[in-house]
């Protein structure tokens, strides 16, 4: 230009120039922009499954309705993120299209914008003009309306699938789903509620079977290993069909150095073979690549899809809850164990029903049926969650999941079976303590961890399920040990425990061995006669009368009774058992004729039903036995055995122990027919719960056997 003025002209702007005034009218017509989808023909997913594994029982439901003549059907597949639900719907898409000689139209129903720019191109395809489309897209004209009319008139019945529709809402307002005659609708969501679905069939989706699960990543990457080693790398994922399919386009994928399953499967384990380690949730979502990339295709980002979801409903909350539940593991968790005021700083007693609520109607979490309602979170999600906690929350989320463990848990657990929820609580223990080793918080944290511990490996012992109360307590020690130290008063008494069930499973030397272990910590951190050393004494005692050691399991007994003794008094009940178990062994004349003053304290102490007077009664029992007594003894075994019957069932181990004291007491009185009769239950007992090579199952045969010989003989 030239001139006076100098100017530009920038996209659709004008530039006059003029030297006298001059009056300019412009007008412009402009077309609307299309934002719409590509396509509503072809399904928008970023990798359609090689195979669909398991769902038969859905699809042969789905498939029915698209057969010839089939409409005014909705289905809504509903379930966890990443639970293949798109994947169902896609194999149905396919179907509908190429065998049941249905028109397919696929809309993304994830927002507002996207639901109702697919929902107009379905209009369009099915012959709505330009002039109705612009009139729906300025809002002349009821856009829901306008698409249904099209669907209802279509020349070709047809399928819909409304993909991710994971906030109801937005197809409530403005009429979008609906039914027609001409066709079936098909939704797919994590909204469970089914308050949302008026009218539709809900189909619900959950993981995969373990073989099946093991097949996805066998289609993914069939040379990457056995099946039995895909079996095992779905198990580590949950059999979660997306972490399935992010693990098997990843191993798929690889070209300089494949790994094999095997590969993978350490390196979620964190290493192994020259691996270095990797977050779990970071090598999963290293496949999304292969499967289309997308934050919907990243474990670490799809659920918060729907956390995001809940907070903009004003459910922040229930994010706080999901972190609290991954402190735990995966596995059914009581209800109960969310009840109460307990959950204080962490969520308010007033929103933990609605939080829960939102959670179950986002199938972030589920409902289990069974003796006891419980809660099941998948466990990917819960890596997932922990992983991204933030750090100045994680304190108060594990102080808070192991004040609730507390209370769930009984302080003092009695013999015999236990409240069906110790068992389920179990998991949840072991996950807690990997979460605080983890998470790093101060110790008294991890010290009310391990109480957890404690307190479960301690019930389930004492419910007589000694396999269990080792390989928990083994556990717990091995986690609980590098924050606490070998020598803490919580490591030791979950050393004691395992020992104990060690010599409960006939193991005596390894269960020597340890208590001397533990007997050394004592004496060296808590003194030579503090209660948990002495309580130690008492206890190594009896892998050392097993191994034929009488004479030093005896001063251990008497050591464990005399310190007790002097530093709580002789009816302590921790003196009362001291002197009871040094009366079942003794064969002196003077602590037999004690042994009545002991039952005599027993009763007035702790009182006749109290288990410390029933033990007391039955090594009694033993003492006269030992002592030529046989017919003083013999009403005192079949009262204590007797109330351990009803108390305990026959089978429990201290029932069995009585049943074996009377046998013998029964054959010193010459009472074989009796004495055998007892004598054959409790090696049929015996070799049941303890195995046919246990020294104690051992003991029982041989009974059996010096009984019935002098029957064969006479």
């Amino acid at each position: 230009m030239s001139g006076r003025n100098d100017a530009w002209a920038d996209g659709q702007g004008r530039v006059y120039q003029a030297a006298g005034d001059q009056h300019i009218t412009e007008h412009h017509h402009h077309t609307p922009d299309w934002s719409g989808p590509d396509s509503v023909r072809r399904p928008a997913v970023g990798r359609a499954p090689v195979v669909l594994r398991d769902r038969v029982g859905e699809m042969d439901r789905l498939r029915a309705a698209v057969e010839s003549g089939v409409g005014n059907r909705v289905y809504v597949l509903h379930g966890l993120g990443g639970c293949g639900k798109t994947a169902v719907a896609y194999a149905l898409f396919h179907h509908a299209t190429s065998e049941a000689g249905r028109l397919g139209l696929w809309v993304n129903a994830s927002d507002p914008a996207s639901l109702r720019a697919g929902m107009l191109a379905v209009a369009a395809d099915r012959g709505a003009t330009d002039g109705e489309l612009v009139g729906a897209r300025s809002g002349l004209r009821p856009a829901a309306d306008l698409v249904w009319h099209y669907l209802d008139h279509s020349d070709q019945p047809w399928l819909l699938v409304l993909d991710n529709a994971d906030t109801p809402a937005i197809l409530r307002d403005g009429g979008w789903l609906r039914t027609s005659p001409t066709g079936t609708v098909v939704v797919t969501t994590r909204q469970a509620a089914a308050h949302w679905w008026p009218g539709a069939e809900l189909l619900q989706f959950g993981v995969l079977p373990r073989e099946d699960a093991a097949l996805v990543l066998r289609d993914l990457a069939p040379h990457a290993g056995s099946v039995e080693d895909a079996g095992e790398v779905a198990d580590r994922l949950g059999r979660l069909p997306l972490a399935l399919t992010l693990a098997g386009g990843f191993l798929a994928h690889q070209v300089i150095d494949p790994w094999t399953l095997a590969d993978y499967s350490r390196r979620l384990d964190g290493g192994g073979s020259g691996l270095s380690p990797t977050d779990p949730i970071e090598l999963i979502d290293q496949g999304a690549a292969a499967v289309g990339g997308d934050s919907r295709h990243l474990l670490s980002h799809t659920w918060q899809l729907s956390l995001d979801a809940l907070a903009a409903q004003g459910l922040p909350e229930a994010g706080r809850l999901l972190s609290l539940l991954a402190c735990w593991s995966s596995d059914p968790l009581p209800l109960s164990v969310l009840s109460g005021t307990k959950l204080d700083p962490v969520l308010p007693a007033s929103r933990v029903e609605s939080a829960l609520r939102g959670l179950l109607d986002h199938s972030l979490t589920e409902l289990v049926s069974g003796e006891m309602r419980c809660l099941r979170t998948h466990g990917v999600l819960l890596g997932s969650v922990a992983r991204t906690t933030p750090a100045d929350q994680r304190e108060q989320l594990t102080v808070t999941a192991a004040r609730l463990l507390l209370s769930a848990l009984p302080a003092v657990p009695d013999r015999g079976a236990q409240e069906p929820r110790v068992n389920l609580l179990a998991p949840h223990v072991i996950a807690l303590l990997r979460r605080t080793a983890n998470w790093a918080p101060n110790q008294s944290t991890v010290e009310a961890a391990a109480e957890c511990a404690l307190r479960l490996v301690t019930a389930v012992h004492r419910a007589g399920d000694y396999a269990s109360a080792l390989s928990l307590g083994s556990e717990a020690v091995e986690l609980v040990t590098p924050r606490l130290r070998a020598s803490h008063v919580l490591a030791i008494r979950l050393r004691q425990r395992v020992a104990r069930a060690l010599f409960r499973l006939g193991r005596f030397e390894e269960s020597e061995a340890l208590y001397l272990h533990v007997l050394e910590d004592c004496e060296r951190t808590l003194g030579p006669t503090a209660p948990d050393t002495l309580q130690t004494c008492l206890k190594l005692a009896g892998p050392l009368f097993n191994l034929g050691r009488e004479q030093d399991g005896t001063s251990l007994m008497r050591r464990a009774a005399e310190g007790h003794t002097q530093a709580l008094g002789p009816t302590h009940p921790l003196t009362l058992l001291a002197r009871s178990s040094l009366l079942e062994v003794s064969t002196q004349p003077t602590d037999v004729a004690a042994g009545s003053t002991l039952v005599a304290d027993c009763l007035r102490e702790v009182g006749e039903d109290h288990s410390i007077t029933l033990d007391t009664r039955l090594n009694y029992a033993c003492a006269l036995r030992q002592a030529g007594r046989a017919a003083e003894a013999l009403p005192h075994i079949r009262s204590a055995f007797a109330e351990y019957v009803r108390r305990f069932g026959p089978d429990y181990p201290i029932a069995l122990n009585a049943r074996a004291t009377l046998s013998m007491i029964l054959a010193a009185l010459g009472q074989y027919a009796e004495a055998i009769e007892h004598a054959e239950n409790l090696a049929e007992s015996r070799t049941r719960a303890l195995g046919p090579t246990h020294p104690w199952t051992l003991f029982a045969k041989d009974l059996l056997e010096q009984y019935r010989r002098p029957q064969r003989n006479a």
